[in-house]
């Protein structure tokens, strides 16, 4: 009898194998959202930048995922980030279209530096020309739509399908760009403080070096879909490095997320790929990280030269990955949406009567660097709310988690969430449902620098310990669904 119970479970093993008929179906789809009307306005730096012209499209990319009864949505969209509000609203067009419910919906923004402002009401940039908003208001609408379409086009194609994941790690991209520096040697912040520990982006080859205050995350996860033959339909890789650049003045471009979707696209026709193949990058974990290797000299680039250098090592890394990996035709899957309240951080008196007085100089000479921008925002603060809500998903497909977090998150963040999860492989996507700023950890916050200072993060000093709680318990939650 032992025998026979022992050859029945081999027989279910087999059933649930590669050879068993699918109960997973799967679709993916692109929308283009390119702008149509110029000149509009490129959110990622602190003064006013228009664009004339796109360099390379701006896109949608989404996977739409039903197994068991659950359907889930992926879609990651080629823009800085997407406020809340304009995050909500896609998702809800999204959901009316499709059927799919909204809190089922992972939307993500990479972070190229290089796109237009997703919201018309975003307080982008001072003294930015009044012609521009229209413009800004079609780019928003436009975006919008965009998401609906492609994950309702993605859940118009579902169908019998595969899925499977792997990872490999590229470290020579990734470079933490918060470091130690000689005492003294660190300027004022905005503020005119002298209380940083720690600067962002220090000078190059710099004497007054010391060590990075903080880790990388080399791992590229790759997560492969199929068709019932074996014919790739999509691949979403995630990997945590803030972005390129490199972009010429006045070009919008999805910097190397966009690059990386077409050279990927293209390894997959190798393996019988179509031209309605799906290649996605999202970004991990990647508020103190870039690819800026301070240490070493770095020859001149032209345009647009790094961003298709790192594209096509990250999507080399992603095709040897996708060589190695296993699939399953049948997966539990599911995905549980939470909210959590935080503070919002506030100037003090002090601090709130030394911005008015920022404000009311002159001469910008007379104020530390980036004075008035920075005493905007602490009004802005002082006068805002007290708390804030944000959305935080975690999903699952088998042993595989994802986690979704609304804001630029540090990378130990990230690893911590791996290094505690019940399953057996974890990432978490960054700049998802939303945005709240920077995301450093307490232990961050004790050193200072750009991330940290008011203004570029907006909630409470331990909210990274709350988050992650949350989300270790959501995790748990995944784990012990039958």
């Amino acid at each position: 009898m032992k025998s026979f119970g022992l050859a029945l479970a081999a027989a279910a093993l087999l059933l649930a194998g590669c050879g068993s008929q699918p109960t997973l179906r799967a679709g993916a789809a692109v929308a283009d959202i390119t702008p149509k009307e110029w000149p509009l306005p490129l959110i990622g730096n602190f003064g006013y930048s228009p664009a004339s012209g796109a360099n390379d499209p701006l896109s949608v990319r989404a996977i739409v995922v039903e197994s068991g009864g659950e359907t889930i949505a992926v879609a990651v969209v080629d823009s800085c980030y997407l406020p809340t509000e304009v995050a909500d609203d896609a998702k809800a067009r999204a959901s009316k279209q499709s059927g799919i419910p909204a809190d089922h919906i992972l939307l993500s923004a990479t972070h190229t530096h290089s796109a237009p402002p997703a919201s018309p009401m975003l307080d982008w940039k001072p003294g930015g020309p009044p012609e521009v908003e229209p413009n800004m208001e079609a780019y928003s609408e436009l975006l919008r739509n965009g998401v609906a379409q492609a994950i309702t086009d993605a859940h118009s194609r579902l169908e019998p399908a595969e899925i499977g994941w792997g990872k490999v790690e590229i470290p020579e991209e990734l470079h933490n760009r918060r470091w130690f520096m000689k005492e003294g040697t660190i300027p004022p912040d905005p503020f005119g403080a002298t209380t940083d520990k720690v600067k962002m982006n220090p000078p190059r080859q710099s004497p007054d070096l010391i060590k990075p205050a903080g880790p990388t995350d080399p791992e590229l996860y790759v997560v492969s879909v199929r068709s019932a033959q074996g014919a790739p339909l999509a691949l979403w890789a995630t990997y945590s490095l803030h972005y390129v650049g490199g972009v010429p003045s006045g070009k919008v471009s999805a910097d190397y997320f966009g690059e990386f979707a077409r050279r990927i696209s293209a390894s997959m026709r190798q393996e019988g790929a179509g031209d309605d193949f799906v290649g996605i990058l999202a970004n991990g974990t990647s508020g103190d990280v870039n690819n800026i290797d301070f240490e070493h000299e770095r020859a001149p680039a032209a345009p647009f030269e790094r961003i298709h250098q790192v594209a096509e090592r990250v999507a080399r890394g992603a095709y040897d990955a996708y060589k190695t990996i296993s699939y399953h035709r049948s997966l539990d899957v599911a995905m549980i949406q939470r909210e959590l309240t935080l503070k919002r951080r506030k100037p003090t008196a002090e601090g709130l009567e030394q911005a008015k007085q920022f404000l009311a100089e002159p001469d910008e000479t007379k104020l530390p660097r980036l004075a008035k921008a920075y005493a905007e925002r602490a009004i802005q603060l002082a006068e805002g709310p007290d708390e804030t809500t944000i959305k935080l998903q975690a999903l699952h497909m088998g042993p595989l988690a994802v986690c979704a977090i609304p804001f630029e998150t540090f990378t130990a963040i990230g690893l911590e969430l791996k290094e505690k999860s019940p399953f057996e492989d974890t990432f978490t996507v960054e700049l998802a449902n939303g945005w709240n700023g920077y995301l450093p950890t307490p232990e961050q916050h004790e050193l200072g620098g750009y991330e940290t200072w008011l203004g570029t993060n907006f909630v409470q000093k331990d909210a990274s310990r709350l988050i992650t709680d949350d989300l270790l318990e959501m995790l748990g939650e995944l784990h012990k669904k039958p």
